[in-house]
């Protein structure tokens, strides 16, 4: 008996495939797939949760001064002529931060071996590089993701039957967060 599916590809291609839809179903909520690749899928989906369930609440929180350039209504830094030259104005402020224990910072390491970067762009500004942003999909988890199955021992995945692939007739399901 087999630990995992083959799924026809080598050992590179499927870590990638399985990488690039476990990141997929987080960031929407659901994929369309096969069966066999939603049960793989479901797997280490699964896995992640479960871990970020455990180490969600495992973090301090920390006060800190830091430095932060002032800024006037328009969003533009405050700069004062000193010595001839213009200087930026800055402010100190106090920030209360997560400070995260090793044990999640550790987790959090094993999900980004398996969660690849997001990049998000906005849907009207189609085409621009200017206003993409990175998406943290390991804090999506920890925050949004665990909060919502904290008190679920389990089956936090659910794959749906569609009906057969019209191509190869294979088994088409939809995976989905429950």
């Amino acid at each position: 008996m087999a630990k995992y599916r083959k799924l026809g590809r080598t050992s590179a291609q499927r870590k990638a495939l399985l990488r690039n839809q476990v990141t997929a179903l987080i960031q929407n909520g659901k994929i369309v797939t096969t069966q066999a690749r939603a049960k793989e899928v479901q797997k280490q989906v699964e896995k992640l949760i479960t871990l970020a369930i455990k180490e969600k609440d495992n973090f301090e929180t920390v006060t800190v001064t830091a430095k932060v350039a002032k800024k006037d209504s328009d969003g533009k830094r405050v700069k004062e002529v000193v010595d001839g030259k213009k200087v930026t104005v800055y402010e100190t402020v106090e920030k209360e931060i997560k400070k995260d224990k090793p044990s999640k910072l550790h987790a959090r390491k094993q999900m980004d071996k398996v969660l690849y970067k997001v990049t998000e762009v906005p849907t009207e500004k189609a085409g621009r590089k200017r206003n993409t942003k990175v998406v943290d999909l390991t804090n999506k988890v920890f925050d949004e993701i665990a909060p919502k199955y904290a008190d679920r021992k389990g089956g936090y995945t659910r794959i749906v039957k569609i009906g057969l692939r019209k191509g190869d007739a294979a088994m088409e399901v939809l995976l989905e967060l429950v």
